[in-house]
């Protein structure tokens, strides 16, 4: 983004016929332009004068560690939360249902008559810390990317403001301790400023979110009164690789397989027995490519036949995003995607079958003239609307059948090799779960739509990211509707090394939070 939200917001009223019918469908909900810009620009001049204390609080938190299977380092996440929340005034609680610990806080406003529930998680991926530039957990504050020669700024001496291009670097900087402190900040912004909320105010933090939020079903079972609300805020992931403020209504499921195919029971000099052992990694990539082709279309029988194809609405939204397609390709180095000519976000409308990874023999000094046993892929299958997991295991299962293979679940026996031609392994991960879309036009979401296009007058209306997040298990269990607003910058490098946050994308989520909380009660249901 370029120029403060307030400076965006003030500008866009020059454009007249637009500004005119915004203020019309506005003003009868009982909001201005006028209003959410004020609200905008005192935030942002609060924020100006504490740059350093934010980034100070933001450095304190992300130098706990966060990789969820860490208890102990989950609790002292907790409790940290937990204080900052305390001190704001929150009511909050610490849950769990046998996993890592949640963080649950609420903020009565005895004037408001509805509540937002905003989630967001503080768990983090592991780190392999030797790829790393900077210590994970030792926060880095560079004042540009690595990559363009950033330079290291210390923290405890800063004061004033900041260059806005500047970069945090540490594990969680971008996903997803970033809306805690932005929240926090926001809510003293308007303390500071004699503004008040016009919701309810929920928080859910959730400290197992990189493990596949595991006990989030039974906790949510067991708190669903804590849990009602009437919109559902999901604050995570990276927003649009254009730099403009997005809304995005859905996810992609997501379940993975690992497949293994077997030759000999032994390896097998490759001159003595080449071209009569059956050789496990030829099998593993003939079935991949009978699995998908060259564009990335499925060939799996029936694999289409449950997707619930984009509405007439959604396909409108797409169309009036920022192609990045030329973009991406300098940025990534690529030549020719895969689709076709077909852009990104409608691709990500569709299943896919990824290889995410292949272990088989070595190459380079580590290989040898040998046929080896058993081969093994592992595929991420991104699911659509009305696609489960469990459907798409038998197609799988129904296609690498068709394909001359002997589906086995358990490590084959020396008789079942000698029993059947081609024998595949499949290992399924249990906790697949399927996609979720809010529609656009549900109330709660053309609401919420029109008060961001007051905020953010170029914000970008997405019908569903590519990546997948639990809200499945929040859609089936409460009826508020489910929007995400994802603020971190796109390149954050989320789960890989030198995870980062940029610094204008920390201030405009303030800003944002900011003022849904000041001004989303205003707007008529």
């Amino acid at each position: 983004m370029t120029g403060s939200l307030a400076q965006r917001a003030f500008y866009a009223l020059a454009f007249v016929v637009v500004a005119a019918l915004v203020c019309v469908d506005s003003a009868a909900r009982g909001l201005t332009s006028t209003e959410v810009t004020t609200v905008l620009e005192a935030i942002d001049e609060y924020r100006a004068g504490k740059e350093a204390h934010i980034i100070r609080d933001f450095v304190e938190l992300l130098s706990i560690p966060n990789v969820a299977s860490n208890l102990p380092d989950m609790e002292r996440n907790a409790e940290h939360i937990r204080r900052l929340l305390d001190s704001r005034g929150f009511s909050t609680r610490r849950l769990s249902a046998g996993g890592a610990p949640y963080v649950y806080a609420e903020l009565k406003n005895p004037g408001a008559a509805e509540t937002l529930l905003i989630y967001a998680h503080f768990d983090g991926q592991p780190v392999q810390e030797e790829n790393w530039a900077y210590s994970p957990f030792s926060p880095t504050l560079l004042d540009a990317p690595i990559q363009a020669g950033g330079e290291v700024v210390d923290v405890s001496q800063i004061s004033g403001k900041l260059d806005p291009e500047s970069r945090l670097y540490a594990r969680s900087a971008g996903d997803d301790k970033m809306p805690v402190i932005a929240l926090v900040h926001a809510l003293d912004a308007l303390a500071a400023n004699n503004i008040d909320l016009t919701v309810n105010l929920k928080l859910l933090l959730d400290g197992e979110e990189e493990r596949g939020s595991p006990t989030v079903g039974p906790l949510i079972d067991e708190h669903k009164d804590l849990l009602d609300a009437d919109l559902l805020l999901f604050c995570d992931g990276p927003m649009h690789q254009s730099r403009r403020t997005q809304l995005v209504f859905g996810v992609r499921g997501d379940t993975t397989v690992d497949i293994t195919t077997y030759g000999a029971i032994r390896p097998l000099h490759s001159g003595h027995y080449g071209n009569w052992a059956p050789n496990p990694i030829m099998q593993l990539a003939y079935l991949l490519t009978s699995m998908r082709d060259e564009a990335g279309r499925i060939l799996v029988d029936g694999y289409y036949d449950d997707v619930t194809p984009l509405s007439e609405l959604e396909r409108d939204a797409i169309a009036s995003m920022p192609d990045v397609t030329g973009s991406l390709k300098n940025e990534l180095s690529v030549h020719t995607p895969e689709g076709d000519g077909t852009r990104l976000e409608e691709l990500i409308a569709l299943p896919a079958v990824n290889a995410r990874g292949i272990v088989a023999g070595g190459v380079g000094d580590k290989g040898r003239n040998i046929i080896l046993s058993t081969a093994t892929a592992s595929l991420d299958l991104r699911l659509v609307p009305n696609q489960t997991p469990l459907r798409v295991r038998e197609l799988i299962e129904s296609h690498v059948s068709q394909q001359g293979f002997h589906i086995v679940h358990e490590e084959p026996t020396a008789e079942t090799l000698r029993g059947h031609a081609k024998v595949a392994r499949l290992e399924w991960d249990d906790s697949g779960y399927p996609a979720l879309r809010t529609a656009l036009d549900h109330p709660a979401a053309l609401r919420l739509t029109r008060l961001m296009r007051l905020i953010a007058p170029d914000l970008i209306v997405t019908p569903s990211m590519g990546g997948s997040l639990p809200l499945h298990k929040f859609g089936n269990r409460l009826s508020a509707p489910i929007i995400i607003l994802p603020l971190a910058n796109h390149d954050n490098n989320q789960h890989a090394e030198n995870e980062n946050i940029r610094l204008q994308n920390l201030w405009d989520a303030i800003s944002i939070y900011g003022a849904i909380l000041a001004t989303f009660g205003q707007t008529s249901q």
